[in-house]
């Protein structure tokens, strides 16, 4: 019987100080290079959608068990407020790459996101390179993209392919006041010249027509020439998640089939390839409290559980289910759990990490698991 085991736990970031300020933490992205080395970036602000809010790093030297938190990635303007949050990834030839967006924050009494049009503030998207593994960073560059979003989502980091091509997975978001000419969809931004121009975009998932929206993308590589995007899903009609989707590319990247339902109730779905058509997802569960992971069997038609385990907040004593009355903006923004990632490590372990908040505090903490069959 296959089942999966949390070896052990630990945190990659907590306030030090929570007696002196509020620093919350969210959203991590981790690279690890090939002698060991991990650089963990993570957004930090006083509250969860705060004007204040920016990324930072830590870095890791023992496969992930200890973690040191450094500076933030460059010093942001002021003028006009705006707060930002990039996801990092490691390129083929060693360089570190950033990519997310800086948000303007004008208006400083509100959210990222208008209650009454669901739309979100004035974004640009920006991107940082570094040479020296996260020590000292160029940019941020803005990049033009190639549709109007006019807002975008920060999800995934740049995936790097074989053929030279890089891809974001992100999606189009209304703007701010309901403005949006290309609906709301998922879709991965192209570049040819290593992120120095965006030119192309793939549409991954589009339910517009349907009044669905599909967010929290992530890409992985199957076998071959295969790629497989995965997406929370969620039907505006009704107001309700429908079960997460997949959907899958035949030709690296540059299309993609329709989308299918895996089955999971859940949200903010990461995927991660096992090799022999399995793949293993660390999902926040809609069904039951927490954060789980699950072992499934998938091709192109079908998508088979095998095993499942509860990794944090199965108890539900951090539950954030939608509480009556809640709006869907409302409940984004009192989430309590979240953005996981996965990597697999040379031992065999799985490195997992996640935001949580946990006495009141919300930290970035980690996973190491083991898949025995």
């Amino acid at each position: 019987m296959t089942m999966i085991e949390r070896v052990e736990t630990g945190l990659i970031h907590r306030n030090p100080k929570p007696h002196l300020r509020s620093e919350q933490a969210y959203f991590p992205s981790v690279a690890r290079y090939p002698d060991g080395e991990m650089v963990a970036a993570f957004g930090v602000g006083s509250a969860f959608e705060s004007v204040d809010a920016h990324t930072r790093l830590a870095r890791s030297f023992d496969g992930g068990r200890s973690w040191a938190t450094e500076a933030p990635l460059y010093e942001e303007r002021d003028d006009p407020p705006t707060s930002w949050n990039v996801r990092i990834s490691l390129m083929p030839e060693g360089e570190l790459v950033a990519v997310g967006a800086r948000w303007d924050r004008s208006r400083t009494e509100m959210g990222l996101v208008n209650s009454e049009t669901f739309g979100f503030v004035p974004t640009e998207l920006i991107l940082l390179r570094s040479e020296d593994r996260g020590h000292t960073w160029q940019g941020p560059y803005v990049i033009e993209p190639p549709l109007e979003g006019p807002s975008f989502e920060v999800c995934h980091p740049v995936k790097p392919l074989r053929d030279g091509r890089w891809l974001w997975p992100t999606a189009t978001w209304t703007g701010w006041d309901g403005y949006s000419p290309n609906g709301m969809k998922a879709i991965v931004l192209v570049s040819h010249d290593r992120g120095d121009t965006w030119p192309e975009y793939v549409d991954v998932m589009d339910g517009t027509d349907d009044d669905i929206v599909y967010w929290e993308q992530k890409v992985v590589e199957l076998d071959g020439s295969r790629l497989m995007a995965v997406c929370w899903t969620h039907d505006r009609s009704r107001d309700e998640d429908l079960p997460v989707h997949f959907a899958i590319s035949e030709d690296y990247g540059r299309s993609f089939g329709p989308p299918k339902s895996t089955g999971l109730r859940g949200q903010t779905t990461t995927p991660l390839y096992l090799g022999h058509g399995r793949v293993l997802s660390i999902y926040r569960r809609t069904d039951h409290a927490g954060l789980w992971a699950d072992l499934s069997s998938v091709d192109g038609e079908t998508w088979v559980s095998e095993a499942e385990a509860p990794l944090w907040g199965a108890d539900g004593r951090q539950s954030d289910r939608r509480q009556e009355g809640m709006s869907l903006s409302e409940e984004m923004s009192s989430l309590r759990f979240g953005l996981p990632l996965a990597l697999k490590l040379p031992d065999g372990h799985i490195f997992v990490a996640f935001w949580c908040v946990e006495d009141c505090i919300s930290v970035i903490r980690w996973f190491r698991l083991a898949i025995h069959e």
